[in-house]
């Protein structure tokens, strides 16, 4: 059997490409790992966390604002569940990469804004445009509040 090139089996089949990777890095044989290919997975790692991260904490706002300022009291429970199980998640986020907290510090107001762009063609409220969070301590009390009535 004639052994596929690395390149060409990352374009052929990825599973087995990531197996193959493994194997090669496990058994020391560094001349045989597909550099260019692992490095640019490598990197998209990254970017897939700070996307996720950005996802989530877009819909944590969207639900805060909903609950916040949306008098449909029948959907108070459904957003304050989303808001939990958000807040959940990105702690759990925060904690296997503790590095990203700056990032979050930085897309805060960006991701504010795109909730607030989300949500006013939906509901006719107006909500407000300025993010109330900005400061380190503001990310604990934004994944640890309990009470939407009063952010």
């Amino acid at each position: 059997m004639t052994k596929t090139p690395a390149k060409s089996l990352y374009n052929q089949d990825f599973a087995l490409w990531v197996i193959d990777t493994v194997t090669q890095l496990k058994k020391r044989n560094f001349h045989e790992v597909d550099w260019e290919n692992l490095i640019e997975e490598v990197e998209f790692l990254v970017r897939r966390e700070r996307r996720e991260l950005e996802s989530r904490l877009v819909t944590l706002f969207e639900h805060i604002l909903k609950r916040r300022y949306v008098p449909l009291v029948d959907c108070y429970r459904g957003w304050e569940n989303t808001i939990k199980r958000t807040q959940k998640d990105l702690k759990k986020l925060l904690k296997d990469s503790p590095s990203l907290r700056n990032y979050f510090l930085e897309i805060l107001t960006e991701c504010y804004a795109d909730a607030v762009d989300n949500l006013i063609n939906e509901y006719d409220v107006n909500f407000p445009n300025v993010c109330p969070f900005s400061e380190d301590e503001d990310i604990d009390i934004l994944l640890n509040h309990q009470s939407w009535e009063n952010i």
